[in-house]
């Protein structure tokens, strides 16, 4: 029986998380496909252009012996809460779904792996409440990060996928590499700020970009790990308070031990500045995995995560 190479068909890959996934992919065998709006011409994959919404020559490429897909397609969250802009938020993501299931029902064979991002702010403001795979989700109006109007539409959308195996991951913020949220947290730092942000009680959930490889790879079946198919997921086990991340980044950084609050209301003005949600900063959730085993993670807490990220990142 002819052995085929593993085609990773990554939707969105040419975003942070799908040029970091097409490289891991690509040191594990398989080749990287990536659809995309606007080709990179710096990228070493094959790229294909896709309106993320009708069909087209694109579709060829879930039609093979051994397609996997990552979903990764979306506009950026850090934008202004309007209405438009979460319009623009659900529909990017929930068109861009349905056309990947058409083109796959539409294929020969059944996609082997299916990994479908979603998001753990599907849990809007968490509060002080412990979340996990089994928690309800929420009813309450679409807004940043509370996307549980935009993400239970997303996730929907991939009810119907034709995968053997259909992996839904709710992914925490990724730090590693160029994370456009990293970023936007130094951005107060680097100004000789960098305090606890409103309450500083907010939790945070976030997972080191090494580890979400992992977890990614093994959902698209290139990993020794196994994964159980449905909802998963993909934050480190321990999440901290805003207060400690502000304080682990200004240590890693040579900051003072102490920086001044930053009040709500300066950041929700401060938002408009920088054409961003003030949610992003003041809310937050406690997410962890009851389905993975957390001694697994490379990276379970914050410190040892930022620290692997200095010389690169910070």
């Amino acid at each position: 029986m002819p052995v085929h190479t593993p085609r990773v068909v990554i939707a969105g890959g040419t975003g942070f998380l799908g040029t970091a996934l097409a490289a891991e992919v690509s040191r594990r065998g398989a080749e990287a496909v990536l659809l995309t709006r606007t080709p990179r011409p710096d990228l070493p994959y094959r790229q294909i252009r896709w309106d993320a919404v009708g069909q087209g020559g694109w579709t060829a490429e879930l039609d093979g012996p051994d397609v996997r897909v990552a979903n990764l397609a979306g506009k950026l969250v850090d934008c202004r809460p309007t209405a438009a802009a979460i319009a623009a938020l659900r529909d990017s993501r929930v068109h861009a779904t349905r056309a990947l299931v058409r083109a796959a029902t539409a294929a020969r064979a059944p996609i082997q792996h299916w990994l479908q991002a979603s998001t753990t702010a599907i849990w809007s403001d968490g509060g002080q409440a412990r979340l996990t795979e089994s928690s309800p989700v929420p009813e309450v109006p679409p807004g940043l990060p509370q996307m549980t109007g935009v993400a239970v539409p997303w996730e929907a959308a991939a009810a119907d996928a034709p995968a053997e195996h259909l992996h839904v991951m709710r992914i925490s913020i990724v730090l590693g590499g160029d994370s456009p949220v990293l970023q936007r947290l130094m951005l107060p730092v680097r100004m000789g700020l960098g305090g606890p942000v409103g309450s500083g009680e907010q939790w945070f959930s976030w997972i080191h970009l090494t580890d979400w490889l992992e977890l990614a790879c093994a959902a698209l079946g290139l990993s020794e790990v196994t994964i159980p198919d449905g909802v998963l997921v993909a934050a480190a086990p321990h999440p901290v308070r805003n207060a400690e991340l502000m304080a682990a980044m200004r240590r890693h950084v040579g900051r003072p031990d102490w920086a001044p609050r930053t009040p709500g209301p300066l950041v929700r003005l401060g938002s408009v500045v920088l054409r961003t949600d003030p949610a992003l900063a003041l809310t937050g959730r406690h997410v962890t995995s009851e389905l993975l085993d957390h001694d697994a993670f490379r990276y379970p807490h914050l410190d040892g995560a930022i620290a692997a990220l200095e010389e690169t990142t910070l």
